[in-house]
């Protein structure tokens, strides 16, 4: 077929069908559904109980119901406060996470140009249905999978296969949903919606793809063992009441007050808030969370699995290699025919690259010319063609795909030696052909290919700093993954296609190509069995089912609504430093939440056996449900304070080692009971308290030593190396002023002397500056993050 032929042939006014009447559109919608993406909707009230049913909250709920049943109303309410504030927060956040992400879709949502009735009108792109008829032009996104019925398009499917190089769709041919028309336009019928599509099914992927939380893991176990320590306490408690003579009617406060004791109330909204601030810190940085455990899980990452099209690279084609043919032809020759073979109109990107290079080399053979007839680029003969006028002689210009161009203008055999080469490159290569028009030559080669982002090289090294090692995933060819590779200093062999192991390392290889989106689910998923925490960035809908199986998916700011939806972040504006802003603030919120998580196990051991021994010394309890009830109400708000403490990230990445927590919690908490019961003798035997005053003491002292242990181990030095943040010094000095009154006043409970609260307040200095430096040594010895 000649280009003359086929200029014809598009002249010809096309053929549009009438499209679908209203009624039929109704029938089809209500057969296939809408054109979007289902997806799982969270009923509020849902939402709201499921923060009640959880570990943390079945025990307080458990200790509430028991204390209605025994008549202890108060302490039944200051616990459900404790219990509704908590769930209270947990909404609130999640609820902002999630309007967040709403407002994202909404800005995403599509509008199509429909044949509907006979007449052309602008319809929501989750209105189609099967056999409408649509127009579709330079700039659109393809709204569903479409059967082109009349015209041609070229289509960026990057965001779907990987490929950065544009494909050319005629009559007949399928637009997938999510492509994007880089040139030309075209009438085509609805083939699939919704989830029948090519982007829909990848979108199931994403739907079955899940991995637990790392927080959710650690919450689960702590509150676990400390039901087990918290259970055989009580039992040993129990027994040794009824041994002494102690009556039912005083052995239920003290198995309640038992149970309450080793509930970690905050620890949720403690985890929540933590990761509520830091995603307010990375909304300003650029960053939007999409769940909130996707900060927690930022610090965790230790492999980056890394999208090369639109993520390491640009996504835009560009000129990489000029490489004249002919003898007597430079470079800037070849690009300046090029140019005059070239639109203008920028629709064609690679007759933009060649343009664009024209320019800026400032070529004067483009001006010896007058182009007299153009024609651009038409995919059923690969080709565009120029005639111009060059001092009265007429010069045919050509350039477009080897093979077609060789077929009129023979390749010499050294462009054919260096075509080979680009191809095995990876590259994308057109040749460039000059002469009378019955004798024409080749005179050249222009090779294209995706250029590195200009930060990718910085970015990997930083990563490499940071603990994190970085993998290329692609669907592209290995040559041109290799190359991609090697410019932005990502060094290693490449997985051959389709040979991913069950179990891989980060060593094993640097690159992935020839990588389909069920691979890269895969991949994500080899690399967590090979006990890595993964993280996965990428912009196309062929990212989205990695994005959800990876503790960290990480969608850029081109990237399609499933891969945002899918992604635990999202990159609200160019580049990639977002991701090391977002693992470094991960890092600074897990240091926040690992010293509360020793914190609370030093605290809630010590509080578990003061009662046991402090029945022993005295044969009372030393403490009542109401006056630990308020204990957990003071310190929960000292405690929450300590989410926006500062905290520097680690050069390496996180993990909960537990084994290592428990061993730092033991000396620490041995010191602290150690403390309390000089206190609670000292009281009982020197100062011969009361049981009530006794009880008194015992509060008072275990909330100062809880806010001693709170400054002591937020540094993992010396306490006085870093300054605490303004909140909460505000907290602890209200805390300290509020329960020193309460006791001084004897409010709820019984009073103490104001000298003996002084003299507690004196002694909780020293307590703090003596385990301080027990501290320092035991944390040169054991790594807890």
């Amino acid at each position: 077929m000649t280009v003359s032929t086929r200029l014809q042939e598009l002249a010809a006014p096309p053929i549009v069908p009438a499209g679908l009447a209203t009624a039929e559109v109704a029938r089809l919608r209500a057969e296939f559904g809408p054109n979007a993406i289902s997806e799982e909707k969270v009923r509020p009230l849902a939402q709201i109980g499921h923060h009640f049913w959880a570990p943390v909250p079945w025990m307080l709920e458990a200790t509430i119901v028991l204390q209605i049943a025994i008549g202890e109303r108060l302490e039944a309410l200051m616990i459900a406060t404790l219990l509704i504030l908590n769930v209270g927060l947990g909404v609130f956040q999640e609820g902002r996470a999630n309007a967040a992400l709403a407002l994202l879709k909404r800005r995403l949502a599509l509008q199509v140009r429909a044949r509907r009735d006979g007449a052309w009108r602008d319809v929501p792109a989750a209105d189609l249905v099967p056999g409408d008829i649509v127009q579709v032009s330079l700039g659109n996104v393809v709204p569903a999978d479409l059967r082109i019925v009349s015209g041609s398009l070229l289509l960026d499917q990057s965001m779907l296969t990987g490929e950065s190089v544009p494909a050319e769709t005629e009559a007949g041919g399928i637009a997938y949903a999510g492509s994007l028309v880089r040139r030309g336009e075209a009438v085509a019928e609805v083939a699939a919606t919704g989830t029948r599509t090519y982007f829909g099914r990848t979108a199931e992927l994403v739907r079955i793809a899940h991995v637990e939380s790392a927080e959710q893991k650690v919450v689960l176990g702590i509150v676990r063992n400390l039901t087990v320590v918290n259970f055989a306490i009580v039992v040993v408690m129990v027994a040794y009441a009824h041994v002494i003579g102690m009556g039912v009617a005083e052995i239920i406060p003290l198995v309640l007050t038992a149970m309450l004791s080793a509930v970690p109330v905050a620890l949720p909204a403690t985890f929540t808030l933590a990761a509520a601030l830091g995603a307010k810190t990375l909304a300003l940085k650029g960053v939007l969370l999409t769940r909130l455990s996707a900060l927690h899980e930022a610090a965790m990452i230790d492999v980056l699995c890394a999208d090369k099209t639109g993520t390491l690279t640009e996504n835009a084609l560009a000129v990489s290699t000029v490489r004249p043919a002919r003898p007597g032809c430079n470079e800037d020759d070849v690009l300046s025919y090029a140019a005059l073979a070239s639109s203008p109109d920028g629709g064609d990107p690679i007759d933009s690259a060649i343009r664009a290079l024209a320019a800026a080399r400032k070529s004067e053979a483009a001006g010896q010319f007058t182009l007299q007839r153009f024609t651009p680029f038409d995919p059923a003969v690969k080709m565009a063609e120029a005639i111009v006028n060059a001092r009265g002689r007429e010069i045919r210009v050509v350039k477009g795909a080897p093979s077609v161009v060789a077929a009129i203008a023979p390749l010499p055999p050294a462009a054919a030696a260096d075509l080979d080469s680009f191809t095995r490159a990876g590259h994308r290569t057109i040749a460039v052909a000059v002469g009378p028009r019955d004798a024409l030559e080749t005179i050249g080669l222009i090779a294209f290919s995706d250029p590195p982002r200009a930060d990718s090289a910085g970015l990997l090294t930083e990563l490499r700093s940071l603990g994190v090692a970085t993998v290329m995933v692609t669907g592209d060819a290995a040559a041109t993954a290799a190359t991609v590779a090697h410019a932005i200093g990502l060094e290693g062999s490449v997985c051959p296609p389709g040979q991913i192991p069950e179990r891989v390392s980060a060593s094993d290889f640097a690159v992935y190509a020839g990588v389909f989106p069920e691979q890269k689910f895969r991949l994500v998923k080899s690399f967590q069995r090979g006990g890595h925490a993964v993280g996965m960035c990428g912009d196309g809908a062929n990212d989205a089912p990695a994005l959800r199986q990876a503790q960290m998916g990480i969608a850029v700011s081109t990237a399609t609504d499933v891969a945002k939806a899918a992604a635990g972040m999202v990159l609200t504006e160019p580049g990639l430093g977002g991701i090391v802003t977002a693992i470094k603030e991960g890092r600074a919120a897990f240091q926040r939440i690992l010293t509360y998580t020793l914190t609370l196990l030093i605290n809630k051991c010590v509080t578990l056996v003061v009662l046991g021994l402090g029945l022993v010394v005295t044969r009372h309890a030393v403490l009542t449900p109401l006056l630990l009830a308020l204990s957990m109400l003071t310190n929960d708000f000292v405690t929450m304070s300590r989410t926006a403490d500062r905290a520097a990230p680690s050069p390496y990445p996180n993990a909960w080692r537990i084994r290592n927590l428990v061993l730092a919690a033991i000396p620490l908490a041995l010191f602290k009971l150690l403390y309390c019961m000089l206190v609670l003798a000292a009281g009982w035997y020197l100062a011969h308290f009361t049981p009530r005053q006794m009880q008194t003491l015992i509060f008072a002292t275990l909330v100062f030593a809880n806010q001693a242990v709170m400054f002591v181990t937020r540094e993992r030095v010396r306490l006085w190396r870093s300054h605490p943040a303004p909140i909460i010094l505000l907290a602890s000095a209200g805390d300290f002023a509020v329960v020193s009154t309460l006791a001084a006043c004897g409010v709820l409970m019984s009073a103490l002397p104001l000298l003996a609260v002084a003299l507690l307040l004196l002694a909780t200095i020293g307590f703090a500056l003596t385990i301080d430096w027990g501290k320092s040594a035991i944390f040169t010895r054991i790594r807890i993050d």
